[in-house]
């Protein structure tokens, strides 16, 4: 729990406050719970990702476990030593060398020198900071910071390691060692809590989840069924099933301009649930445009994995777009065969704008369910987890 102060009586000059002319208004102060009764047990060689939006509770909750942040009520019980990767350069002191800090970093996680000499040559060699081992950190880049950071906190020998979503800072050459780096290290039977946005990364790294929203847990269990309810807590600006209010999307950023509601449509109404190889509609309505100007749509398919499955423009398409004289519209998109099956959540992605830039750009503005289905009419229902891509028809003989 934390205090959050309020000044009642707004702002006062010095001279004010030393005359005393004015009486100070009461300082009214409210409790808000970050996070509260989150009870969850993590077992030896488990990797659990911890998901939920922004301000959810999540860094909260691993300053709370790595022992920064003392709990208001409760307790935590660890077994065995922790390494903890919260923030770029916690643990490191500026005005000491790479070098000099790898050795500091270590002994805060509780290493024997001996320990740290033995690993020192790993750490450096994936860091890839050699050349300025002997440079003041103060000097370093963000993201050099961020590559020592992590190659302490990972080739150390701790039996626990807790990543914030710290790795965002890197490049994507360092994200894919550093991603490589913790699915060795979860093999090697080492625990590990993992906080990231990005669902890719978890399916492949981690064995549970745990969903936080406004500092509560909300589901603790299996990553595709968490990723789910994540992601349908997210989805709490859709006002009925297949309609979305863009307005309120949490990415969305100019709110009362560019797109403002999307609908999903089968057989005529409103609907999230589809089905391989059947047709697909979405309506999505626009508004604050200039007068009569021409626009620009995008749409991106992307199945549960996040991965982009279609990604197609009006432009693509050889198609104008035009607002009406209020500058509004409504934007209608159809296909007839929806190109992707199995059996789980798409995502879409939307972007909208003028004919020369993209101003509106909603990351998982929709979503919606695919069934799985008979698509070549065989009595056969395709692996979902093989075959995203729908081909169409498809014949194979021998001649």
């Amino acid at each position: 729990m934390f205090k959050i102060h309020h000044n009642a009586g707004g702002y006062l000059s010095l001279r004010e406050r030393l005359s005393g002319l004015y009486k100070l208004g009461k300082n009214n102060d409210e409790d808000f719970w970050a996070v509260k009764d989150v009870t969850f047990s993590v077992n030896p060689g488990e990797s659990k990702a911890v998901i939920g939006r922004n301000g959810s509770g999540k860094s909260t909750l691993l300053k709370i476990l790595s022992k920064i942040t003392p709990p208001t009520k409760g307790k935590i019980i660890t077994r065995g030593r922790m390494a903890s990767l919260l923030e770029v350069g916690t643990g490191f002191h500026p005005e000491l060398t790479g070098r000099e800090n790898i050795f500091f970093n270590g002994s805060l996680l509780g290493m024997k020198k001996k320990e740290i000499e033995n690993k020192f040559d790993e750490i450096v060699d994936f860091s890839g900071v050699e050349k300025f081992l002997d440079t003041p950190l103060k000097h370093y880049s963000s993201g050099m910071q961020l590559r020592l950071a992590f190659s302490v906190a990972a080739f150390l020998d701790s039996e626990i390691l807790v990543i914030d979503e710290v790795l965002a800072v890197g490049d994507m050459d360092f994200q894919k060692k550093c991603l490589d780096k913790i699915e060795t290290v979860t093999k090697s039977g080492r625990t590990i809590l993992f906080v990231s946005h990005n669902m890719a990364a978890i399916r492949a790294l981690c064995s549970s989840v745990l969903v936080l929203d406004k500092g509560q847990v909300r589901y603790h269990g299996d990553v595709a069924h968490g990723i789910d309810h994540y992601m349908s807590i997210s989805s709490s600006f859709e006002e009925q099933p297949g309609v979305f209010n863009l307005e309120q999307h949490p990415s969305k950023k100019i709110k009362q301009s560019g797109l403002v509601e999307a609908r999903l449509i089968r057989d005529g109404k409103p609907n999230y649930l589809f089905f391989p190889g059947g047709p697909f509609k979405g309506e999505f309505d626009f508004a604050g445009m200039a007068p009569d100007a021409e626009v620009g749509f995008r749409m991106v398919i992307k199945d549960s994995y996040f991965q982009s499955m279609v990604n197609i423009t009006n432009h693509d398409l050889g198609l104008r777009l035009q607002a009406n004289k209020s500058g509004a519209g409504t934007v209608v998109f159809e296909m007839d065969v929806l190109p992707v099956y199995g059996d789980g959540t798409y995502y879409i992605d939307l972007q909208f704008g003028d004919e020369a830039k993209y101003k509106d750009t909603i990351e998982n503005a929709l979503s919606f369910k695919l069934e799985p289905k008979d698509v070549f009419g065989t009595g056969k229902f395709l692996n979902p987890k093989i075959n995203t891509v729908f081909p169409g028809k498809v014949t194979i003989n021998v001649q």
